[in-house]
């Protein structure tokens, strides 16, 4: 028995030294991202760091897109990969706010190693022009005296501006009808006709039609005022006390890549968040740095899931 102690205790020691040099050596081949469709704000995120971190790895960063399912492809190809860091996704929040109102073929908790979360995009509250409302609190007023005759146009189910919608109505116990479309870019496109009246989206993407005066925009949806929309309030402060709703884009790796390989993945992807050129494409595009640590992501997704759960089950939001 002392030797069979003696052989597990050296097996042990042989494997922390193997992990160690593999971390070392990493990465010694390209890595594969895999994020969302061509021209969303999860290909945008994917791609500046893919454009960065070969600088710091030494490697090619491959950036593949495969759409549909609101993640659920992207998803389902990197917790298939191989654990050794070399196969990652980047997709936005929907990771872990989708199963919160669908049944999903992974669990976002013990089916990724979670890297970082890279940004935070806070998102704006929108109408078009022709809707006789100047703040939030018109909106609601006018959505109850008027209950399922507006229509709010919205990205994929489990998307940011699927689920901020669905709060808004929830919180604020109004009628507003679901318009679902295939990504934000052809939904804001019927904002801007007029054929939907309101939306929830990104700035980044509201951006040139707002100046243009083709959309109003009411408040912002993060907790909290932005730099990156001056002068505009929140939703919370507007008139719906508690509101919070922004879209995230985070990396993860497949559950059980070692410890190591994650650690630094993070520390690459973190510096290269907080360079300044990087804190200045992601602002003009809408978007915040996060660059947290692995365990600071793991708190953060629980306590989304713990909120939004609660919110979404009391209001009996379910995917179409």
């Amino acid at each position: 028995m002392p030797r069979l102690i003696v052989h597990l205790f050296l097996l042990g020691i042989l494997a922390a030294r193997t992990g160690v040099a593999s971390a070392q050596e990493f990465p010694v081949k390209p890595i594969r991202v895999i994020t969302a469709e061509v021209g969303g704000s999860s290909d945008f995120v994917a791609r500046i760091i893919a454009q960065g971190l070969p600088g710091i790895l030494g490697q090619q960063v491959i950036v593949e897109n495969r759409a549909g399912g609101g993640g659920i492809i992207a998803a389902q190809l990197v917790i298939k990969a191989p654990r050794d860091g070399y196969t990652l996704l980047l997709y936005s929040d929907g990771t872990w706010t989708l199963p919160l109102i669908q049944n999903v073929p992974y669990d976002p908790i013990s089916d990724f190693a979670p890297i970082t979360v890279a940004d935070r995009f806070p998102n704006i509250l929108a109408v078009h022009p022709s809707l006789p409302v100047k703040s939030v609190k018109d909106l609601i007023a006018l959505a109850k005296a008027r209950p399922g005759q507006l229509a709010y146009a919205s990205g994929g189910t489990g998307s940011s501006s699927h689920l901020g919608g669905e709060m808004l109505k929830a919180m604020a116990g109004v009628n507003i009808v679901r318009v679902p479309y295939k990504g934000t870019a052809p939904a804001m496109i019927d904002l801007i006709s007029g054929q939907e009246q309101l939306m929830i989206a990104t700035l980044g993407g509201l951006a040139p039609h707002l100046k243009a005066g083709r959309v109003r925009a009411l408040a912002v949806t993060s907790a909290q005022p932005t730099a990156l929309a001056p002068g505009l309030p929140t939703v919370a402060a507007a008139g719906l006390p508690g509101y919070e709703s922004e879209a995230k884009h985070a990396v993860f790796a497949p559950a059980g890549t070692p410890r190591a390989i994650v650690i630094r993945l993070n520390e690459e992807i973190v510096r290269l968040l907080n360079k300044s050129e990087m804190k200045e494409k992601l602002f003009n595009a809408g978007g915040e740095v996060i660059g947290n640590s692995p365990e600071q992501f793991t708190a953060m997704m629980k306590s989304d899931m713990t909120r939004l759960g609660k919110l979404f089950k009391e209001a009996g939001i379910r995917s179409d």
